[in-house]
This record gives C-alpha cells, sequence and structure tokens, in this order.
C-alpha cells in the first residue's frame, strides 16, 4: 500500500514536470510549444506551432496515461507513459541537433535550457514511479490466509495425519464407531433362487460343538 502511494505521487509529479516543460524555454530562447509535432519527424523548422498541436499533445497524452495508470495501479501503463515523454524529447534532441548542426548546453539561453530538463525529468520520475509500485493484488490469492505445509515425514517413522500429528494410518477416520456387520447365516430360504444353496448347520446340530453335542430323535 505505502509502496503504490509513493509510486503515485512520484510518477504525478513527473507527469506535472512533463505538462509544464513546453512552456519554458528549450533551446536558444524557443519554447517548447512552439515546436510542431511534425517537426519531430520531418525536421525543425522556424514555423510556430498552436500549442494543441505543439510538443504539448504527446506530453498530456501521457499526462492522462500516468492519472489512468495511478487508478488503475498500472505498472505497464504508467510506465509506457514514461517512455512516451523520455521517446518525444529525446527525438526532439536528435531533430533540433541536426537542423543546429550540434547541440550545445550554454549559460547563456544559446542552447539547450531548462525546458528539456524538465521534460526527462518528468519521464525519468513516471518511471521510477512505475518501478516503486507493487501493483494490483491478484482477487484469486487475495483474502485467503496462507496454508500451512507439513513436512514429510522421515522414512524411519511412524506416518501420522496433520494436524494432530498422532501415530496412525494417513486417512481422516470418522470418530463414531463403525457398525457391526451381521455374520452371514446361510441363503434365505424364501428366495427360490438360493433355497438350494446348502445351508450352514444349527449349532446344536454340530457334531463339533461340544458345548451342544448333536440332538438324535429317540428310535420309534
Amino acid at each position: 500500500m505505502i509502496r503504490n502511494i509513493l509510486g503515485s505521487v512520484v510518477a504525478l509529479a513527473g507527469a506535472a514536470s512533463a505538462v509544464l516543460s513546453p512552456f519554458r524555454d528549450w533551446y536558444a530562447g524557443r519554447a517548447g510549444h512552439e515546436y510542431r509535432v511534425r517537426d519531430l519527424f520531418e525536421g525543425i523548422t522556424a514555423t510556430e506551432s498552436g500549442v494543441l498541436v505543439s510538443i504539448l499533445l504527446p506530453f498530456l497524452v501521457a499526462a492522462l496515461l500516468v492519472i489512468v495508470g495511478v487508478v488503475l495501479r498500472s505498472r505497464l501503463v504508467v510506465a509506457f507513459a514514461g517512455v512516451v515523454v523520455l521517446g518525444f524529447t529525446i527525438l526532439w534532441m536528435v531533430r533540433q541537433g541536426q537542423a543546429a548542426g550540434s547541440l550545445v548546453v550554454g549559460g547563456d539561453g544559446a542552447g539547450l535550457q531548462v525546458g528539456v530538463v524538465n521534460a526527462l525529468a518528468g519521464g525519468v520520475l513516471m518511471v521510477i514511479g512505475a518501478l516503486l509500485m507493487r501493483g494490483r493484488r491478484s482477487r484469486r490469492g487475495a483474502g485467503r490466509e496462507p496454508v500451512e505445509r507439513y513436512a514429510v515425514p522421515a522414512a524411519d517413522q511412524v506416518d501420522t495425519w496433520p494436524p494432530t500429528q498422532e501415530p496412525g494410518m494417513s486417512v481422516q477416520q470418522s470418530p463414531w464407531p463403525e457398525p457391526e456387520v451381521e455374520p452371514y447365516t446361510g441363503p434365505d430360504p424364501r428366495d427360490a433362487r438360493t433355497r438350494s444353496y446348502p445351508r450352514v448347520p444349527h449349532p446344536e446340530d454340530d457334531p463339533r460343538d461340544p458345548v451342544h453335542p448333536p440332538h438324535h430323535p429317540p428310535p420309534g
């Protein structure tokens, strides 16, 4: 959260510096808004430009991108805005160097001036702001507590079931007693399909039962 706020402040400061730079002198006393956008692609001329078709236009677009990126907490959008400002500024420096034969920095206002510095600083601040921001967190992982992972027991240790760590099988067992299974007493005599199956002898008729010897009817 703090990183997002800090990065947003730095990026917005860079956007403000970039937008204000065309209203300051760029080269030899000529303000930045006097350079046309088309001059950056066709060559610098002495023709003055309107404000909305000057180099201010891409800087305004970059500032709007910064605002959108800050609202959406998108690092990519903010970084792209910084690249736009730096790209147009460097392109202007290349064209101005071609037109003047060379670029000089003079204290008497004969070379590069403070407007260029503001534009370059604005682009750099936008990129730094994008790097400082953490961006948006994924909704899939938001609000979930970290799941504690249990270490795999060693081969010489009894397997355990987390989280009680009590010895036993690695299966979750029910706390209720298991129902007893009734013993098999033979086929159902009422079922015609199993009526012919051999039946288990009654305990009293089992000769192997010492407690209940077989009972034979008295001879008639």
